[in-house]
């Protein structure tokens, strides 16, 4: 029996609208749902958006002709995919985590348990910050099977020329050498405005969904070692504000791609 054209069909529709609630937010979503429902022609919509938005809505958009998906169907499914996101988002969690020694009184996740589950939840996008790096396998590894995974990865690291003298021995860089699907970018010195700014922001995203502020480096020592604290936030808007706080330095030219 053939399907009604009206009916969402197959997972193409549902999977390009879902990366674009995750790339965009749900207010965005519901604007679109609200100019498919007044039937404005996919040309009309892909012109009003900004550069950063046009490859997801393209995908999707392109999605729903291929599915024949009717207008008042996409609409309502775009409409309860941004309440459904916007009501898991409200809700936050916010947990302690900490390197270095542990007490039996008070039991808490450490450090590297928090930054690899983080990675190996990544479905689509990791962003990272860090001031120094050094090669640690079990990062390297975690980063090596997201890339496997097909998952876009950024880390914006400090240099040594920006560092001055606070950083010695090989590029922080060179510790993700290797790494298939990986971008590094960094924070040029002629784009600094004050004298001895550094990069030295330590962070992780994934998927928008987890956020991790710590203040270890990605170095052994940081991570296992040395006494450090952070937070994990889980749900709520911090993780997106974060991940678009970072897309922003990067199009308008703050942050640049090192190779």
């Amino acid at each position: 029996m053939t399907q009604s054209p009206a009916v969402i069909q197959g997972d193409g529709f549902q999977a390009a609208a879902e990366a674009l609630l995750v790339r965009l937010g749900p207010a965005a979503v519901r604007q679109l749902a609200d100019r498919i429902e007044r039937g404005h022609e996919p040309a009309v919509i892909l012109h009003s958006l900004s550069p950063h938005e046009t490859d997801p809505v393209r995908r999707m958009l392109n999605a729903k002709a291929t599915e024949q998906t009717s207008d008042p169907i996409a609409a309502t499914y775009l409409r309860g995919l941004a309440a459904g996101y916007a009501r898991q988002e409200a809700r936050c969690e916010v947990e302690v985590v900490w390197s270095g020694p542990t007490t039996h009184q008070v039991p808490v996740r450490a450090t590297e348990q928090v930054l690899l589950s983080l990675i190996g939840s990544a479905v689509k996008e990791l962003l990272l910050m860090t001031y120094s790096a050094k090669p640690h396998p079990p990062v390297l590894d975690a980063l090596n099977g997201a890339g496997g995974r097909g998952v876009a990865m950024t880390i914006v690291v400090e240099t040594l020329q920006g560092a001055g003298s606070a950083i010695s021995g090989p590029e922080p860089a060179a510790a993700f050498s290797g790494i298939t699907g990986l971008e590094l970018w960094h924070w040029p010195v002629e784009k600094r405005t004050q004298p001895g700014a550094k990069q030295h922001a330590k962070l992780a995203i994934a998927d928008t969904n987890l956020l991790f502020v710590t203040s270890a480096n990605l170095t052994a020592s940081g991570i296992s070692k040395s006494i450090e604290a952070g937070l994990l936030v889980r749900g709520g808007s911090a993780p997106r504000r974060a991940a678009e706080h970072i897309r922003a330095l990067r199009s308008n030219g703050t942050l640049a791609k090192l190779f």
